[in-house]
């Protein structure tokens, strides 16, 4: 890789050990990439809690932060795996919850923003066409790709704190002009898409049809403008079951006014892939009911705008959760303090909702024995994501729309209809 020589300093240790070790360390991901250069970035957003860290990443953040670590750009959290107004409740690990403070303190002390949202483009920052940011989570990154026209790839946790620390990225991947083409097409113009769920089922059905990191879908025939929460789920559903970093939509998203530009001047050859009201009715039909019980309705996976809080407030109101029924509702710091000042989480807690701040439900420290503890089989969430990620804890999932998921909260029971 051909390098400036401020970063020929940086990796002979000009600026102290933890620059290098981050810049020698990117350098490698670059090489492995095939990068020719590294590119200065304006922000990050980093993944970083125990249950995802465990003993050896914790160790690894305390060590940089000995070496003197700073970030020397603006860097953010991603949902944390514990909310210790909840811990005890819950029955999370006290050992675990000690760690997660500490994690929390280390990442204080490199400057990091602990702000522990997985939706830092609604509520954080919102980056600009054209500008180069390192962000992990997956589903911040699509959208950061997608809906903003910033440049980002996957970055794992070691690769955004070192991006923070030397103010660069290798240049590869969505960095890169050619990568950002549209690869195939997708109609949607048959397509309803009445509820986040249904943007939720159409991710999964285009993700699951080409899942590669560098397909980038162009979604054509949307008649109206979507709304934020809609192509938070639909991104967040493509990069769960496709793997996919970036889509196009013309018309919608700055890098596509119409199909051609979206796929850099040349329309991909074959036939679109075609997302209808049957094909989306197929996905809920594909989640099976089992007995017809449901015990516990999650929503979350990502975390909740403002919006969606308001929306379900007015459906929980008056309202109660089922006995026996666990509801939980995740959002951030900033969303659950408007929330609260706007009198939103009065009915949701009123009936029984579970409002959990700074986490998502779906990396929640001890969930498995969780599961266990609470007799929990089957999941029912509006998130496609989460039905799909949470799979390793051996939940029994179904997706839903939003009233549905509501129903089942009040009922305990779920319909073998999904409409």
């Amino acid at each position: 890789m051909i390098l400036t020589a401020d970063e020929k300093a940086m990796l002979k240790g000009a600026e102290g050990e933890s620059v290098r070790r981050a810049l020698h360390y990117q350098l490698q991901v670059g090489q492995f990439f095939g990068a020719q250069r590294m590119v200065p970035i304006t922000n990050a957003h980093m993944m970083g809690d125990i249950e995802v860290l465990g003993d050896a990443g914790l160790a690894f953040l305390e060590e940089m932060r000995i070496l003197g670590a700073r970030a020397r750009i603006p860097i953010t959290t991603n949902a944390r795996c514990i909310d210790f107004d909840w811990a005890e409740r819950l029955g999370q690990d006290a050992g675990e919850c000690a760690k997660e403070r500490k994690v929390i303190a280390t990442l204080q002390a490199m400057d990091i923003m602990t702000t522990d949202t997985c939706i830092n483009y609604q509520t954080l920052y919102q980056p600009h066409l054209g500008e180069r940011v390192a962000w992990g989570d997956t589903g911040t990154c699509i959208y950061a790709n997608s809906v903003f026209g910033a440049r980002t790839n996957f970055e794992s946790g070691p690769a955004a704190l070192a991006a923070s620390v030397t103010g660069r990225v290798p240049d590869y991947g969505y960095q890169l002009d050619r990568h950002r083409r549209g690869t195939f097409l997708v109609d949607a113009s048959r397509a309803t898409l009445a509820d986040l769920a249904d943007w939720g089922a159409m991710g999964r059905l285009v993700g699951e049809h080409r899942q590669n990191y560098y397909a980038v879908p162009v979604i054509t025939g949307i008649s109206r403008a979507p709304l934020a929460d809609e192509l938070k789920h639909l991104g967040c559903a493509l990069a769960s079951y496709g793997s996919m970093a970036m889509f196009h939509m013309p018309g919608v998203t700055p890098e596509a006014p119409n199909v051609e530009a979206a796929c850099g001047g040349t329309v991909p050859r074959g036939q679109p892939l075609v997302v209808d009201d049957a094909a989306i009715e197929a996905v809920y039909r594909g989640y099976p009911t089992g007995d017809g019980a449901a015990r516990l309705v999650v929503f979350s996976g990502p975390q909740l705008s403002l919006f969606e809080i308001r929306q379900l407030a007015a459906m929980f109101d008056g309202r109660r959760v089922a006995s026996g029924s666990s509801v939980f509702l995740t959002s951030g710091n900033g969303v659950l303090s408007a929330a609260r000042k706007l009198g939103y989480l009065k009915p949701l807690e009123e009936a029984g909702v579970a409002v959990l701040e700074g986490v998502c439900f779906y990396i929640l420290q001890n969930l498995s024995q969780m599961r266990e503890a609470n007799g929990w089989r089957t999941l029912v969430s509006n998130s496609a994501k989460i039905v799909n990620i949470i799979g390793a804890h051996r939940f029994h999932t179904v997706l839903r729309r939003t009233a549905i998921c509501v129903e089942v909260a009040c009922t305990g029971r779920l319909p073998e209809h999904a409409a």
